[in-house]
């Protein structure tokens, strides 16, 4: 039987962005299970971090920032990021009372009428009168499209894929990306692939010196902008740059840092230019990033013609019961934290019948 139930919001996704949402609907008065719900796709908690690679350990990972009212402290930084992340987050929504459902796979958003969102899941459906979409870029791993792509008889495979340099020992193996997960393959693939190349679109900029305040204002800025417009998100990379640390320097001093242009297309054996030059290839990693999860949000017709959806603040500006955290300029963990508390408090006047305040 197709249970039907009905609370004020529903949360999707118990990222840092879902789990600082849930908190600040707790917070402001919102009661877990009568007044709102948070539906979590993944196994357990963790956010998308439970799926990272063993050899991404904690103190490997760049801007980790705390959630909402409990600090992370005293990290293993040896340890594996998933482990610690997760056993964060679990900490987390038992000492704040969230009571996330999972795993439920949240099937479709439509409008339900009367006002409110209609939410179909594994699980039953919920009628809904505001909606935080928090379902982050996982599960939607970009892969590009070359030619002769088809034809190559080695492996391919993505980020989302990829479980630890061990297993490319002997092979030769090009990576595709400029980001920090293509930048941190190489490095650890190098001591055990018989080769490897390192393709990018565009040259990596890598950016000396601390990242202040005022730099990340501006990188916001920038992504923040092109939501406005209803442009997909830009990647973080591509407005902040790659940290130019010890290991960075290493590695472009030693070589495995050597970015060439990007291959014109796929041989059966490997990559090859317009001028000629060709890479024979066992693998080709894709690291290539992510696409905002948002294929459930569809009936809801929120994508502007430039193939992005606009949003003002959080609330997506086809229909303000609609909140996108995570998304964009909340992409990262601080801004995800940030954008949690405003998304909150625009729903509350939503929910209380004032009209939603400019961003």
């Amino acid at each position: 039987m197709n249970e039907l139930r009905e609370v004020e919001v529903v949360v999707i996704g118990a990222g840092q962005a879902g789990l600082s949402s849930a908190y600040h609907l707790r917070r402001t008065g919102f009661e877990p299970d009568r007044d709102f719900v948070v539906l979590d796709h993944s196994p357990a908690p963790g956010g998308a971090w439970q799926f990272r690679w063993p050899s991404l350990t904690y103190g490997k990972v760049h801007g980790m920032h705390a959630l909402p009212g409990m600090e992370l402290t005293d990290a293993d930084p040896a340890r594996p990021s998933a482990d610690v992340i997760g056993e964060y987050f679990d900490r987390y929504e038992r000492t704040f009372g969230l009571r996330v459902r999972r795993p439920v796979d949240v099937r479709t958003v439509r409008d339900g009428g009367g006002g409110r969102l209609l939410v179909e899941t594994s699980d039953g459906d919920w009628w809904t009168r505001a909606l935080i979409n928090a379902t982050g870029t996982w599960d939607r791993p970009f892969w590009p499209r070359y030619p002769g792509q088809e034809t190559f008889r080695g492996r391919q495979l993505h980020t989302a894929q990829y479980a630890g340099p061990e297993e490319f020992a002997g092979q030769r193996v090009v990576v595709v990306g400029g980001g920090a997960s293509g930048t941190q393959h190489l490095l650890e693939l190098a001591p055990y692939a018989a080769a490897t190349t390192w393709v990018t679109r565009r040259p990596p900029v890598f950016r000396e010196g601390p990242f202040d305040q005022d730099a990340g204002r501006s990188a916001v800025a920038l992504v923040e902008e092109r939501v406005r417009q209803g442009l997909p998100p830009r990647s973080v990379v591509s407005v902040t740059g790659l940290p130019l640390n010890d290991t960075i320097r290493q590695g472009l001093a030693n070589g495995i840092l050597d970015r060439q242009p990007m291959f014109d297309r796929i041989t059966p054996d490997g990559v090859e230019w317009d001028d000629g030059r060709h890479v024979a290839a066992d693998v080709i990693l894709w690291a290539t990033g992510f696409r905002a999860a948002l294929d459930h949000l569809r009936p809801l017709r929120l994508r502007e013609p430039g193939g992005g959806i606009r949003v003002e603040g959080t609330r997506a500006v086809a229909d303000p019961r609609v909140h996108l955290v995570g998304y964009g300029p909340s992409a990262s963990t601080i801004g995800a934290n940030r954008a949690g508390r405003a998304a909150v408090r625009d729903i509350r006047r939503l929910l209380a019948g004032e009209r939603p305040v400019a961003a």
